[in-house]
């Protein structure tokens, strides 16, 4: 993949100067991105290996935590080995394929917990109906229909970023490539591709969240006529998918909806839907849920210890 210009490598300013920060950066996400693989490899080992995978609603988790990895991954390795070095250098390649990944596993990740969204929906307003509506055939074409809308997002933003020229200034104000930073220092006038952007994934990473946000308000009004009992297990299943919601949604939204520009907060902004959302998704789906808790005792007891202690443990 060769350059449209005479820039061959970027130089990347990261997330501070201060070398104290860098260390103590670098240990946080150290740690953050292994918990994070730990995480999500726990949730998708324990659903794959329990009855909770043929429930629609942690057959969608799984899909969560696996994208959650791939998401993840595409940014944050080279993040931690750059705040040891003094010079953070991307390939012109490397920075391209940074651009597609981020975009295509984040556009997938956000059609997944659009598909959890309508679960919940159907689970909560139409009980009667929720087994011929989230039959299995259907959830698999959700999530193929999730990485096809990922791909036919992802695409358009990477020959965007191809066509740029860059002959000029090769210094990256963030810790990864992405489109915004790369129009800033494109030596062409960038006013179209960047409306491009506001409207490709601003607009769509707004709307979606307002359509979960209205979902999740019908859910709260027809939670009025269920019993306490259901009410309380409703509003533990969605309020932790809301949360997650939140993590990643406004920080994508702040990010892309607007022009073109950069700002120091985009970088803190950003952690959020790089590592910091990845990171509390296993706890947030987990520790507020009786389910999954029980199925990671069981697969995992019964992995260590045998299947006569997990029978003994019930």
């Amino acid at each position: 993949m060769e350059a449209k210009g005479n820039v061959t490598q970027f130089i990347l300013f990261g997330l501070s100067y201060d070398p104290n920060i860098q260390i103590f950066c670098f240990f946080l996400f150290l740690f953050c991105y292994i918990s994070l693989i730990l995480g999500n490899l726990l949730i998708f080992i324990s659903i794959h290996c329990s009855h909770l995978f043929y429930q629609p609603m942690y057959y969608f988790l799984s899909h969560l935590s696996s994208i959650d990895i791939y998401f993840t991954s595409t940014v944050t390795p080279k993040l931690i080995t750059d705040l040891l070095t003094e010079k953070k250098i991307i390939s012109y390649g490397y920075c391209m394929f940074q651009v597609f990944s981020m975009h295509f596993f984040g556009s997938i990740e956000i059609f997944i917990l659009s598909a959890m969204a309508l679960d919940r929906y159907v689970a909560i307003c139409k009980p009667l109906h929720y087994m011929v509506i989230m039959n299995r055939k259907k959830c698999n074409l959700l999530v193929l229909a999730a990485w096809a809308g990922g791909a036919v997002h992802s695409f358009p933003q990477l020959i965007m970023t191809l066509k740029l020229p860059f002959c000029g200034p090769n210094e990256i104000d963030h810790y990864f490539c992405d489109i915004s930073p790369l129009l800033k220092i494109a030596c062409t006038d960038t006013y179209i591709t960047g409306v491009l952007v506001v409207l490709s994934s601003g607009i769509i990473a707004l709307g979606v969240f307002v359509i979960l946000f209205v979902s999740y308000t019908i859910i709260l009004w027809t939670l009025r006529t269920h019993s306490a009992e259901g009410r309380r297990k409703a509003l533990s299943t969605c309020g932790s998918h809301f949360t997650v919601v939140i993590l990643f949604f406004l920080p994508a939204i702040f990010s892309y909806l607007r022009p073109p520009t950069t700002y120091p907060e985009d970088k803190v902004f950003a952690l959020f839907y790089t590592i910091i959302a990845p990171t509390f998704n296993p706890l947030i789906y987990t520790l507020r849920n009786t389910e999954m808790k029980n199925a990671i005792r069981k697969v995992w007891c019964q992995t260590i210890w045998g299947k006569g202690n997990v029978k003994h443990m019930d």
